[in-house]
């Protein structure tokens, strides 16, 4: 089994060299002392380990020099990489726990083995293990292995991720291929994908150096990324060749071309082009355009040699953009493509825009209900006698009497409480009287109940364009006097002002992507209460103000309550003769009760349709 695992390993060499095109040369195992010593004169200098993005433990041992020759192998639960000629510090052989870095490798324990040394790495469920190395560095890869993706099936993995809220992992789907190679050159491995991918590989004379791989079942794409990632190398694919190159080099090939391409177009005839505005302001297009970050710049024609400052937005640095208000026409001179492209920008900029219908309805209702009892109650008489006894409602009545003034009984009350605290009106009333010689006895009882309802509605209108603000108002100005002076002898000076009473609605309104609409609207509902008599002043007006200031999204056609008020009033009052209106009954001639509610609520509904323009 030996002799056939030499010879196969001799076979792997061949093959390669062959492919490459040079002879196969073979070093002998080192057999003697010396030979060892030599070998292990690599060291580890240092380990690290890190996260990946996409969840993956990496592994990244550093030596001292080149030199180093890894060997990775798989056990159940373990990978194992194997360093025959490499020594390990002591203050390196220690074991490492990485639970907490949330990978497949649970623990990482490195020491010596003979006259070399071993890293083992413990880790948990099924794996894929994928190792490079470069001229001092080895970098072991493990990832939880989620299946053998079918060719194509790579973008719902990436899907898959997304959804999960992972990282996204750049998708291949390449030929899986199996590599294990020992620092061999890069070309070499270029020369292999190239055959396994059937891509015409294209290598700069820059590319050189030697990689050590071992990969297992890894699409050929990928592994070809780990290369050149590996030997800091790029790629560009045009069509089925693949040009690899140094990312320098590739950066300033590139860059070189993009300043031909400009100095190209800056000695290419400007040509000028009229666009007329139809339903924008090609004030507010120039505007806008021109203030955009990156536009032409200021001075006239310019050299290729600017590099990519020579363009850096709509127009290139030659370019201009003019606007003629008076005919509403914006006039362009640039290379033609740059006009073309201006033209297309302009066309989709210079549209009809949808219009919005808002109708509102403002509904303010009150309901008024009040209600008064009274009763008014009066005795009065006289006996004349060794004593004379007057009876009567008020003393300057009684003396009145007493002094002979007026022998008639007047007409008054004892108990005077008519109906009256909540009503206005004159209130129903039913008078008694019983008159004898020297006595009378008068009773009334009053009552008046009050109800009203009232609603008013109003019903404002507007259409406006889309993200434009529209307002409607209506209503009056309601005049006043005020006076300035009088005072420290100087003369009172009248003023008239104004108060506005009115009904207004102000909105602009938003059409969102799914044709519901956003509106951010201001309503106002005012009227007069009422006016308060000022002494030699005149009258001042009381306003009740109903407004809302929202922001509100509603569906097209839907009717929405956009605010509401309700309230809603109780009071109730008795006035009383104590201790006699707590008698049942006749306690009513000595008291007055009243009552009232009032009720009045606000609403207001709000219904936006979008009016479509044809375009």
């Amino acid at each position: 089994m030996r002799r056939a695992a030499t010879h196969w390993q001799y076979a792997l060499v061949l093959a390669i060299a062959a492919v490459a095109g040079v002879a196969p040369t073979f070093a002998a195992q080192p057999s003697t002392p010396g030979g060892a010593a030599q070998t292990s004169a690599v060291q580890v200098s240092d380990i690290d380990f890190r996260r990946a993005e996409d969840g993956s433990g990496r592994l990244i041992l550093k030596f001292d020099r080149e030199g180093a020759s890894p060997d990775l192998r798989t056990e159940e639960g373990k990978v194992i990489v194997d360093l025959a000629n490499v020594a390990m510090p002591a203050s390196l052989q220690k074991p490492m726990s990485v639970i907490d870095f949330a990978t497949p490798v649970q623990r990482i324990d490195a020491h010596a083995v003979g006259k070399g040394s071993q890293l083992v790495l413990d880790i948990k469920g099924v794996v894929e293990s994928l190792a490079y190395q470069t001229e001092d560095q080895y970098v072991v890869e493990i990832s939880p292995r989620t299946g053998k993706l079918a060719v194509g099936a790579a973008s719902n993995q990436v899907a898959g991720s997304a959804q999960l809220g992972v990282a996204a992992v750049k998708p291949y789907s390449g030929k899986p291929v199996t590599f294990n190679f020992q620092d061999v050159p890069v070309r070499t491995v270029l020369q292999l994908i190239a055959e396994e991918s059937n891509l015409n590989i294209v290598a700069s004379d820059t590319v050189q150096g030697s990689v050590t791989l071992r990969l297992v079942n890894v699409p050929w794409d990928q592994a070809l990324d780990i290369v050149l990632r590996a030997k800091g190398l790029d790629k560009r694919r045009d069509g089925s060749v693949v040009w690899v190159a140094p990312q320098p080099e590739l950066a300033k090939f590139e860059q070189d071309k993009e300043d031909a391409r400009i100095a190209i177009e800056n000695r290419e005839d400007l040509i000028t082009d009229y666009v007329q505005i139809n339903y924008h302001s090609a004030t507010e297009i120039h505007k806008a355009l021109t203030e955009a970050k990156g536009i032409g710049g200021s001075g006239g024609g310019g050299s290729g040699s600017a590099g990519s400052n020579n363009e850096n937005g709509f127009l290139s640095q030659r370019g201009r953009l003019v606007a003629d208000e008076r005919t509403n026409t914006l006039m362009i001179s640039d290379i033609p493509k740059k006009v073309a492209s201006m033209r297309e920008l302009i066309g989709v900029i210079d549209r009809p825009v949808d219009q919005v219908l808002i109708e509102a309805r403002i509904v303010v209702a009150t309901d008024t209900f009040a209600r008064d009892l009274g009763a008014r109650f009066g005795v009065a008489g006289t006996r004349v006698g060794d004593r004379t006894q007057i009876i009567g409602g008020n003393t300057a009545d009684v003396v009145n009497i007493a002094n002979g003034n007026d022998r008639q009984f007047p007409d008054a009350y004892n108990v005077n409480l008519p109906a009256g605290t909540y009503t206005n009106g004159n209130a129903a009333s039913l008078a008694y009287t019983l008159l004898g010689t020297n006595f009378s006895l008068d009773v009334e009882l009053s009552a008046l109940q009050e109800e009203g309802r009232g609603e008013v509605i109003s019903n404002p209108r507007i259409i406006t364009a889309n993200q434009r603000e529209g307002d409607i108002k209506q209503g009056r100005e309601v005049g006043y006097v005020t006076i300035t002076g009088g005072t420290g002898g100087t003369a009172a000076t009248p003023n008239v002002q104004f108060k506005e009473a009115l009904l207004e609605l102000k909105v602009t309104p938003t059409i969102t992507h799914d044709g519901r609409i956003f509106l951010n609207m201001f309503v106002k509902k005012d009227d007069i209460a009422r006016y308060i008599d000022l002494p030699g002043y005149g009258t001042v007006p009381e306003l009740n103000r109903r407004e809302i200031n929202t922001a509100v999204l509603v569906e097209d056609g839907q009717t929405v309550v956009i605010g509401g008020v309700y309230e809603f009033t109780d009071d109730a009052s008795v006035a009383k003769v104590p201790f006699l209106a707590d008698i049942p009954f006749l306690g009513n001639l000595f008291k007055k009760q009243g009552k009232q509610k009032n009720k009045a609520e606000l609403l207001i509904f709000v219904t936006p349709k979008v009016i479509a323009v044809r375009q």
